[in-house]
C-alpha cells in the first residue's frame, strides 16, 4: 500500500494516524516519507543498512533536531521529537529505530546542559559537528541492564579508562563515530561502580563483528562492538554510580528521552499496521450474501474498534510522559509507558493480521514485515520483566 493509495481514505482513519492527524514534520515532506517507505522492504530483504535514508536524514538536519539553535540545531522538545519519530516509524520502522539510538544522546545532553546537571557541552559540540553516536548498553549475560556490566573499565593515571568486553545490538554500526557505554570499574573491590562514558570508533582497541541477522528491524545494522583496552578519555566520562539501581540525575534524563522516543517508533509500526488492515477491509469484497465488503463484518469492526481504542490510550499515555512531572512515581512513568506502548503495539499488529487474513503472512505483504518488526519492542532494555518488577516493587512499597 503506497502513500498515494492510502490518502484516498485518510478521512476515514483515526486521528492517531499520520493519514489523518494533520501532523507536519519540521524535516520531511510527504515525498520524503514515500521514499523512505519505498526502500524499507528492500533493506529488510537484503539485511542491509538504510544508507540512502541515513544520508537524507543527515542532509535534513534530523540528527541535530534537539540541539539548541546556538549550535545549529532545531531545538525540538521531547514532545516534538517523539511525534517526529512516531511518523518516521510509521513509514520506515528500522530507519526510525536506529536513528533513535543517536537522538536520545542528543536530546538528553541538551537537557543536561540546560539544567546544569552535567558538563555535556563537548557531546553537543561533537553532534553539531556531524558526529554520530551509538548506544552500547546490551551485553551477553547481563540481565540487569544499567545496574551492572560485564564490560570492564580499568582506571588510568590520567583519569581515562581502558575498556574491555563486548557490547551487542549496537545499532548504526556502519556510520557511528562514538559509542556511549556503561562499564564496571572494580578498582575498589568493596565499592565497584558503573561508569558511563564514550569511546571513539577509530581507537585501536575497537573492533566490529558483523553479527546482525535478526527477525525484525533488520536495517538497523546492530552488530557487535568489541573493546580490547580501548580508551575512554577522562572528559567523556559523564556519570558514575554504585552497582545497582542508584542512578544519578543524568541517567534519569537519559531514560526520560530514550524510553518515549523508543515507544514512539513502535507506536508508529502499530498505527501503520492498523491502517493497512482498515484499508484492506474497505477494499476486500465478500462472498457472503449479507455483506458487500470485509469491512461490513461485525467481527472485523469489533477488532478494528478495539485496536483504535488501544492506540488512543497508548497515544495519550505516550504524550503525557514527554512532559516533565514531579514525584517519585512520575519518574517511573516512562518505564510504564514503554511497556504499555510496546505491548499494545504488538497486540494491534496481531489484530491487523487477523483482519487481513492469510495473505498478511506473505513476504509480498507489508504486514509480514511489520509483524516481525514489532516483536522487538518489549525486548529493548529494560525488558518487560525488568519494567514490571520495578513498577510492582515500587507500588507495593508505597
Amino acid at each position: 500500500m503506497t502513500v498515494t493509495d492510502a490518502r484516498r481514505t485518510a478521512t476515514l482513519v483515526s486521528g492517531t494516524s499520520p493519514l489523518a492527524d494533520g501532523f507536519r514534520s519540521r524535516f520531511f515532506t510527504d515525498d520524503d516519507y514515500q521514499r523512505f517507505h519505498s526502500r524499507a522492504a528492500g533493506y529488510d530483504a537484503e539485511n542491509s543498512f538504510f544508507a540512502d535514508d541515513f544520508a537524507e536524514l543527515v542532509a535534513a538536519g534530523y540528527l541535530t533536531a534537539p540541539l539548541p539553535s546556538r549550535l545549529g540545531g532545531a531545538g525540538l522538545s521531547l514532545t516534538e521529537l517523539v511525534r517526529e519519530q512516531r511518523h518516521l516509524g510509521y513509514w520506515a520502522p528500522a530507519t526510525a529505530l536506529a536513528v533513535n539510538m543517536h537522538l536520545y544522546w542528543a536530546g538528553s545532553a541538551t537537557t543536561a546542559v540546560e539544567q546544569g546537571v552535567v558538563d555535556a557541552e563537548w557531546l553537543l559540540a561533537d553532534i553539531a559537528a556531524g558526529q554520530v553516536f551509538a548506544a552500547g548498553h546490551g551485553e551477553p549475560g547481563n540481565d540487569v541492564g544499567l545496574d551492572d556490566a560485564q564490560v570492564r573499565a580499568v582506571p588510568q593515571p590520567d583519569g581515562s579508562y581502558r575498556i574491555t568486553g563486548r557490547k551487542v545490538f549496537t545499532s548504526l554500526t556502519p556510520v557511528w563515530h562514538q559509542i556511549g557505554i556503561h562499564a564496571r570499574d572494580d578498582s575498589d573491590p568493596d565499592n565497584p561502580v558503573i561508569v558511563h562514558t564514550f569511546v571513539d570508533r577509530d581507537d585501536p582497541g575497537v573492533r566490529i563483528e558483523e553479527t546482525w541477522d535478526a527477525l525484525g528491524v533488520r536495517a538497523t545494522a546492530s552488530h557487535d562492538t568489541v573493546f580490547d583496552g580501548a580508551v575512554a578519555h577522562e572528559h567523556k566520562t559523564i556519570a558514575r554510580h554504585p552497582v545497582g539501581p542508584v542512578y544519578p540525575d543524568y541517567i534519569g534524563l537519559l531514560l526520560a528521552w530514550y524510553l518515549p522516543l523508543l515507544s514512539g517508533v513502535y507506536f508508529g509500526v502499530a498505527r501503520r499496521a492498523l491502517d493497512l488492515a482498515i484499508l484492506g477491509a474497505q477494499d476486500r469484497t465478500s462472498l457472503r450474501a449479507d455483506v458487500a465488503r470485509h469491512a461490513d463484518k461485525p467481527a472485523v469492526q469489533h477488532q478494528i474498534a478495539l485496536s483504535e481504542i488501544k492506540l488512543e490510550a497508548a497515544a495519550a499515555f505516550l504524550e503525557s510522559v514527554t512532559q516533565p512531572q514531579s514525584g517519585d512515581w512520575n519518574a517511573l512513568r516512562p518505564l510504564a509507558a514503554k511497556e504499555f506502548v510496546t505491548a499494545t503495539a504488538r497486540d494491534v499488529v496481531d489484530s491487523a493480521l487477523q483482519v487481513v487474513g492469510a495473505s498478511a503472512v506473505s513476504r509480498r505483504h507489508e504486514l509480514e514485515r511489520l509483524y516481525r518488526d514489532v516483536r522487538t519492542g518489549s525486548l529493548h532494555p529494560p525488558n518487560t520483566d525488568a519494567v514490571l518488577e520495578v513498577l510492582g516493587t515500587t507500588a507495593l512499597a508505597r
